[in-house]
């Protein structure tokens, strides 16, 4: 769902062209799944990534499977549990402890993807935090409202660190 709610932010919120793929197959419980997200100010002729500038990795099994294909100067987010990854030249590579502080900060490991979020449109800019929330309130599921911001806050939180 984070991959759609940053769409969301950027095309609905933002006012920029966005297009949003997902793939996730029986490899979605606990391994690497793919969502992809295009935002642009331009128009988007082609909706697939083939090198991606931006590259978020919560588990070793992502980062291995994923980040060969990114560009020079691109830039990686990744969970601290994935360690080192094999990167190009200049590319810039945050390690920040996403999944710890969804499950022991929230007390709710399913907000990581909330967190990440956070902390991807704090170190990126990608897309205002205002439309950030906006896209993840018309998103979660009611009742869910609070976790999700605080998770949400908490991701901007760790992206000030690196920052």
């Amino acid at each position: 769902m984070g991959g759609l709610i940053l769409a969301e932010a950027a095309a609905i919120y933002d006012g920029k062209n966005a297009t949003h793929n997902q793939s996730y197959g029986p490899e979605a419980r606990g391994g690497a799944c793919k969502s992809e997200v295009i935002i642009s100010d331009k128009m988007i002729h082609y909706p697939e990534i083939e090198e991606p500038d931006i590259l978020v990795a919560l588990t070793k099994e992502a980062a291995r499977k994923f980040a060969h294909h990114l560009r020079q100067d691109s830039i990686v987010l990744i969970d601290t549990c994935v360690g080192e990854i094999k990167a190009g030249e200049n590319v810039k590579v945050y390690a920040l402890p996403i999944i710890e502080t969804a499950a022991h900060e929230l007390g709710n490991e399913l907000v990581a993807n909330m967190v990440t979020l956070g902390a991807l449109a704090q170190i990126t800019k990608i897309v205002s935090k205002e439309a950030l929330e906006k896209a993840l309130l018309s998103r979660v599921p009611k009742g869910s409202e609070k976790l999700n911001k605080d998770a949400l806050d908490k991701g901007f939180e760790l992206g000030k660190m690196v920052n």
